[in-house]
């Protein structure tokens, strides 16, 4: 296969990786200290946004992660090596982290409603829902490519041993 093939693919990760690592340099910080200055003035809703703050940090990690092993599913199939363990091994982690963020993002789902009644704002729950049941979707989806993935490989070796 040639090694352009995959190209736009490594793009749209760079695409979704420079938003979130511009928020977590730059947006939650700024935000992050703001809110603990509140939170000395005595605002109770200043507490709920730290804890807010402070599960995107958390959920930041698993998501380049993510990133991380999707980026390199693509190298392996550039270099033709698809149907290998390594792929396996990349799906099954790409798996756990789409799994780990639904998770973060559940907890952060009550965070998120307090926030929302304060502001008046209840499309700010439906964003929380909607990113943790889309990372839960990946999850599956990235489970169901590793099983059928895996059970190409075997297919393969058998049919490597007949012949």
């Amino acid at each position: 296969m040639k090694k352009g093939s995959t190209l736009l693919l490594k793009l749209t990760l760079l695409v979704l990786a420079l938003p979130i690592l511009i928020l977590c340099i730059y947006a939650f910080p700024v935000l992050f200290f703001d809110v603990i200055d509140e939170a000395y003035n005595g605002e109770a809703l200043a507490l709920v946004l730290i804890g807010f703050i402070l599960i995107m940090y958390a959920t930041a990690v698993p998501y380049f992660l993510a990133l991380y092993q999707t980026f390199k599913l693509l190298l392996n199939i550039d270099k033709n090596q698809a149907f290998s363990s390594q792929s396996v091994n990349s799906l099954r982690l790409i798996k756990n982290y789409a799994v780990i963020i639904s998770f973060l993002f559940s907890i952060a789902l009550p965070f998120i409603i307090v926030v929302a009644r304060s502001d008046d704002t209840p499309g700010f729950i439906l964003i929380g829902m909607v990113i943790a049941g889309a990372s839960l979707v990946i999850g599956v989806f990235a489970a169901i490519l590793e099983k059928l993935l895996w059970e190409a490989i075997q297919f393969k070796r058998e049919n490597e041993l007949t012949i």
